[in-house]
């Protein structure tokens, strides 16, 4: 009895109580995207809200029994419960139906399953386990390849199941490896790939000009890569008179080449960038072999990766990316409007917000939802309801609410005395900041649709006690951190 009376007292209770109001101001607004005119039975369990309202007492019993469980237990059976997931997200594929064009639904009587969702806390477990060994680092290949296995095995069966959205979602887990030491190089080379792909594909069919025929997409990734390669000899070496030299060179060269193309014989500038980076790159390996300098091998390498990147990408674009995942990438990047297709929700999402204005119309009274518009709008595109019912105002009140539940998440993660309860802790964060940013920014036309959902918001069970799951373990977790 007083076991269980010392977990009610120092579980953290502000977590709980923001918990509820969200999942409360989430049920509310599945109410209100789900309303059809006449028919306001919000406690019919054949309507969407009923049906949301069972899944919501589900959750808090479900959250109950996590609670009860010893914090220990997550600790022991981490590995178990990761193999025994992924074992279901590999049964998935080949059993699961097909629901528009993904085979991630398990039909269980009355009930369907994402098991996904459940992965995330799955593979959370198994990162905590992993790198809470004594005198573990990520400075060695082996750790450094089991914690790339452990976050890419899910991520692989999940493209499987063609859910590439729910995939991508594991990449927040580079934050936790961040925070526990991996280095920043990492994190930078990861947000180069993604400034890469971004820029070779909205400039890869623009010229440079009918007198200099060089694709612009190219032509400024290479630079990039370049100015990229020139800092980082300057970070990781200190040799600033070189970088000096380098970017010197860099600008005559281009200045030349280009008043030859301009105003000589025009040719592709491309083959310039190729020559500066190969030059580069044989420069680099030249001082990582004579003077033994690791560091600018590894520079020399990065870049040669890049430049593969950088021509593999449109590969993976075209044939790797489905179609109607490109034409989603080309709506944001604006190169397709499709008002009538990719773009449709988009556009509707934003008539919606906007149409709310300052105050909104006020619960079950907004128009655009009401009608219909606006698909999936009781589960991708949630937030749109809030827009339009609840105004600017309600909007900023929900996104102060979940950015106040971040920095308490945040709190408690950084209070943890053992290594276990800090990285799971920190990767619960990570996987709630990757939804609210993506969710929230393809609502407004910011990131493409990958249909991943509004924590805590959007109609489902599999998300809500997915999400559940992924807290209440770390809150038990928590509520023991003082017998550790």
């Amino acid at each position: 009895m007083m076991h269980k009376q010392s977990i009610w007292t120092t579980l953290d209770w502000w977590t709980i109580g923001l918990y509820l109001l969200l999942v409360v101001c989430g049920w509310f607004s599945v109410c209100g995207a789900s309303y059809e005119f006449g028919n306001p039975e919000f406690l019919d369990f054949s309507t969407r809200a009923g049906k949301q309202l069972v899944w919501i007492v589900c959750s808090f019993g479900l959250a109950f029994v996590l609670l009860m469980l010893d914090d220990a237990f997550y600790d022991t059976f981490s590995y178990l419960i990761y193999i025994a997931l992924m074992v279901l997200l590999a049964v998935t594929i080949f059993i699961a139906p097909d629901t528009k064009g993904s085979h991630s639904w398990l039909i269980l009587g009355p009930v369907s399953l994402q098991p996904a969702e459940f992965a995330k806390f799955a593979t959370a477990l198994a990162l905590a386990k992993c790198m809470s060994v004594y005198g573990f680092t990520m400075h060695t290949w082996k750790n450094a390849l089991t914690l790339a296995f452990i976050i890419l095995l899910p991520m692989m069966l999940i493209i499987m199941q063609r859910e590439t959205g729910s995939a991508l979602v594991y990449l927040a887990f580079s934050l936790v490896l961040y925070r526990e030491g991996m280095p920043g190089v990492v994190l930078f080379a990861g947000v180069c790939a993604v400034v890469y792909f971004v820029v070779g594909i909205r400039y890869g069919a623009v010229m440079w000009g009918e007198e200099m025929p060089t694709p612009m997409g190219q032509y400024v990734v290479l630079l990039l890569i370049l100015l990229a390669v020139s800092g980082m000899v300057g970070v990781y070496t200190k040799r600033w008179k070189t970088v000096r030299n380098m970017l010197a060179i860099l600008l005559g060269i281009h200045v030349l080449a280009w008043a030859v193309a301009r105003y000589v014989v025009p040719f592709n500038m491309v083959w310039v960038q190729w020559g500066v980076c190969a030059l580069t790159v044989c420069y680099l390996f030249y001082r990582a072999l004579i003077g033994r300098k690791l560091s600018c091998l590894l520079i020399g390498l990065f870049a040669l990766a890049s430049v593969g990147f950088l021509y593999s990408s449109d590969y993976v674009f075209n044939q790797v990316l489905e179609p109607h995942q490109q034409m989603r990438i080309k709506v944001v990047l604006g190169l397709e409007e499709d008002p009538t297709g990719a773009g449709y929700n988009v556009n509707q999402s934003k008539i919606a917000i906007g149409s709310g204005g300052l105050t909104g119309k006020g619960f079950l009274n907004g128009t655009q939802t009401k009608l219909k518009y606006v698909p999936e709008q009781d589960t991708d595109f949630i937030f749109c309801t809030v827009g339009e019912e609840q105004g600017f105002v309600g909007s900023t009140a929900v996104l102060l609410l979940y950015l106040a539940f971040i920095l308490r998440l945040l709190v408690v993660a950084e209070r943890q005395p053992s290594p276990f309860g800090r990285v799971y802790g920190y990767s619960v964060l990570s996987i709630f900041l990757f939804h609210l940013f993506i969710n929230i920014g393809m609502v407004l036309g910011l990131t493409p649709v990958i249909g991943i959902p509004l924590p805590f918001f959007s109609y489902g069970g599999s998300s809500l006690w997915g999400f559940t799951i992924l807290l209440f373990i770390f809150l038990r977790i928590d509520a023991g951190r003082d017998r550790r």
